[in-house]
């Protein structure tokens, strides 16, 4: 229901086409008053991102938006704010449902939602669509989204491994349309993949009462961050397994690039923060799918910062730091996660301890580390 006026916003997105179709019909159909807005850009070679509004009876009205600086995901941002306020204006509409194009990721749509959420808007949740039998399928694609057709702007490098992960890990709520291929590792897969989202048939009556539950997305941006990330645990089910590996000792910077490719390949997904032993300051993000990692730097452990600091870092941060506090160390560690079908748990647990620093070049301590070979300033100095 509106509160105060205000217009309820639920963002539904998702690399599954089809499952995200059905879940909007299934809102507009069980939330009356309710109308989907929906930015098309697979147009964008035309230079322009066409704009779809509908309700349960079929199309309402439809115009265009030019892009913004070459980029349809910018056209997007710069349309969906203005249509939106559009609809409050009015007062017509119970519920707003943003239906995101395949590529383009929720959590960005969100905070450009959210940003604007004050007396005309709210938003009350986030919704990735999933057709269970299409998990593994997508989340190993290697693919440049690109060559999928399926790029957001010129410059879109992402995969649709990554991206697919992304907007499955990022939505707290998931909308299951099974299809007759789906089996119980198709389940079991998703579960581990994303252990805290609420699951919910898209033909259950639950879906509509969701949609209105509300979302917090400095919350969701939190969970996200390598530095406090849920990271999932343990699991075991119906072949699929998630393996939690921890270390204390920093990795030799040369022995791991020499294995990242087999690490990165060795599960449909992987993730989590570590750290090298030339690099002691530099919480490093891990981040795998499709075959493709991405390691970027995620700022500095909070070790390495002067006391007076931290009372500027975030409660949800200095509490993930404490889970993993070192007498040492302080919150360095190695926290990686692997799930997949067929994981070779042992392989994996094996080619990660040979990465470590051995005791003889442990013993050297973080003088001595620094001049190890900095392997990794291809991938993280690039930019």
């Amino acid at each position: 229901m509106r509160q105060e006026g205000r217009l309820p916003v639920v963002i539904v997105g998702g690399l599954h086409a089809d499952a995200r179709t059905h879940v909007v019909d299934r809102l507009l159909k069980a939330v009356p008053g309710s109308i989907a807005l929906h930015h098309d850009l697979a147009t964008a070679g035309e230079g322009i991102v066409r704009r779809l509004l509908r309700d349960a009876s079929g199309v309402l009205a439809s115009g265009e938006a030019p892009l913004v600086n070459d980029c349809a995901c910018c056209a997007l941002r710069e349309d969906l704010v203005p249509e939106l306020e559009r609809l409050a204006g009015q007062g017509m509409t119970r519920l707003a449902i943003v239906e995101l194009w395949d590529s383009v990721e929720p959590k960005a749509m969100a905070e450009v939602v959210a940003a604007h959420s004050g007396e005309d808007l709210t938003l009350t949740n986030v919704i990735t669509a999933v057709d269970p039998a299409l998990v593994l399928p997508y989340l190993s694609n290697g693919d440049d989204l690109a060559e999928a057709g399926l790029a957001a702007a010129a410059t879109d490098q992402r995969t649709v491994g990554d991206t697919w992960a992304r907007q499955l890990e990022y939505a707290p709520v998931l909308a299951l349309v099974d299809s007759e291929g789906a089996d119980e590792q198709d389940h079991a897969l998703l579960t581990q993949l994303h252990p805290t989202a609420r699951q919910v048939d898209a033909a259950s009556g639950e879906l509509a009462h969701l949609a209105f539950a509300g979302f917090d997305v400095e919350a969701a941006a939190t969970a996200q961050h390598p530095a406090c990330a849920l990271l999932p645990q343990e699991a075991d089910e119906a072949g699929v397994t998630t393996l939690v590996w921890h270390g204390t000792r920093p990795f030799h910077p040369e022995r791991l690039y020499q294995a990242l490719e087999d690490l990165c390949c060795a599960a449909a997904r992987s993730r989590g923060r570590f750290w090298l032993a030339d690099r002691p300051d530099t919480l490093l993000a891990w981040d795998a799918a499709g075959g493709a990692l991405c390691v970027e730097s995620a700022g500095p452990w909070l070790a390495s910062l002067p006391d007076a600091a931290w009372e500027l870092v975030p409660p949800v941060r200095r509490a993930a730091a404490a889970l993993d506090w070192h007498p040492e160390h302080g919150d360095r560690c190695q926290h990686l996660v692997f799930t997949s079908p067929g994981l070779d748990r042992p392989g994996i647990e094996q080619l990660l301890d040979s990465c470590l620093l051995t005791d003889a070049e442990y013993a050297a301590g973080p003088e001595g580390w620094r001049h190890l070979p900095a392997a990794f300033d291809s991938l993280l100095d690039a930019a």
